[in-house]
């Protein structure tokens, strides 16, 4: 398989350096390449980006205006949507046509660097963002600008809610999100998001599904810090909702369902535990890092009424140190009729992920109804 970072390339670079050749004739494209492509093979993903961001600050004119309207005379079209409003796939017909696909993160980063000397260059800066977000995205570069001028930025996030461009719309969601996942933490919306909450409001109902689930993303962001403000919205916005927005509350509310967050759980009607017995049997007593277990919950309604119920189950990994820490799964959505029993089977995953490492030790597993641990079994997790 390809390496991911092989993405930008020496072909990258060149055709960057052709299309902003035609968009400015006084533009030094050979040293733009020999700097961007200078050791290229052996940097890393980010790495590759970031030099081509120093290539593009190294031969841009120096007044930052002129330069974006170099960079954006050098864009290919703005990227299609399907009937949902989902990006399509970049065509080799466009990204002929302009600068397209991952060299744009070079591009967004030379606007972040450059767009927030001064108010000017801000309002110039998100402009430009404004037509690089709709050929790959700026969630990214636009960070910057929010943490150092966010009245500005707050304020045309607001105008842009009404854009006709779903990417520009998807921008105003995913670039304020407080936390989003290797961008630079806005920490004054961590704090307080109330900024940004008219943004999400007017979004939640976008004709885009692109809009929406990073609607319900930054509002999953917001539960991180601040639980009951979502469970409040999850129980304000429930009210009447089209189907579209309650999908979005589920999303929204998923990292406080599973963290058994009863104002959410109550939002959601399960604020109820189960009436009734639940039970968790493993198939292995032991298993191997890289193998997997199955999981065996069987639950018993003893209610004469039908039960709504959320099954989650955590696993409690070995840490390095010895300690364990819980990872909640998703599990099951079902009504329990009165009386019945049902038996769920599920198979985990033991295999390592970037973003966790697994140490062999004592592993214990227990079943969450509704947020409740109710039942727990255990198992010995063995080297490969």
């Amino acid at each position: 398989m390809e390496p991911f970072k092989n993405l930008i390339n020496r072909d990258t670079v060149a055709q960057a350096g052709g299309h902003l050749r035609r968009a400015w004739p006084r533009f030094d494209r050979t040293r733009f390449e020999a700097q961007a492509a200078n050791g290229l093979e052996g940097l890393e993903f980010k790495a590759r980006a970031m030099q081509l961001a120093d290539a593009l600050e190294a031969t841009l004119p120096a007044d930052f205006p002129t330069a974006c309207d170099v960079l954006e005379a050098s864009l290919a079209p703005a990227l299609a949507l399907d009937a949902q409003g989902e990006p399509l796939k970049l065509g080799h017909a466009e990204a002929e046509r302009g600068i397209a696909g991952w060299a744009l993160w070079a591009v967004g980063e030379f606007v972040a660097r450059r767009g927030v000397a001064d108010t000017a260059a801000a309002q110039r800066g998100l402009a430009c963002l404004h037509a690089v977000t709709q050929r790959f995205t700026a969630e990214f570069a636009i960070r910057p600008i929010i943490q150092r001028h966010p009245t500005l930025a707050l304020s045309t996030l607001a105008d842009w809610v009404n854009d006709p461009s779903a990417h520009v719309r998807r921008l105003v969601s995913e670039g304020s999100r407080p936390r989003l996942p290797w961008g630079l933490r806005l920490q004054a919306l961590v704090v307080d998001p109330a900024p940004t909450l008219p943004l999400l409001r007017a979004l939640q109902d976008d004709p885009s599904s692109y809009v929406r689930r990073s609607v319900a993303n930054h509002l999953n962001d917001i539960a991180k810090d601040h639980p009951d403000l979502v469970a409040g919205w999850v129980r304000d916005h429930l009210i009447d909702a089209p189907d579209t927005r309650s999908a979005l509350l589920r999303h929204a509310s998923r990292s406080l369902i599973k963290a058994g967050h009863a104002p959410t759980l109550a939002a959601w009607g399960l604020a109820s535990g189960l009436k009734g017995q639940a039970t968790l049997t493993l198939s292995a007593a032991r298993a191997t890092v890289g193998g997997d277990i199955a999981l065996r919950v069987q639950l018993q309604s003893t209610a004469r009424q039908p039960q709504q119920l959320v099954v989650d189950y955590a696993v409690h990994h070995v840490r390095a140190n010895g300690s364990t820490s819980p990872k909640v799964f998703k599990g099951w959505k079902l009504t329990l009729a009165p009386g019945e029993t049902r038996t769920l089977d599920k198979r985990h995953s033991l295999k390592p992920v970037t973003t966790r490492t697994l140490y062999p030790g004592s592993h214990t597993v227990d079943v969450r109804v509704n947020g409740v641990a109710l039942a727990a079994a255990h198992f010995e997790l063995q080297p490969p």
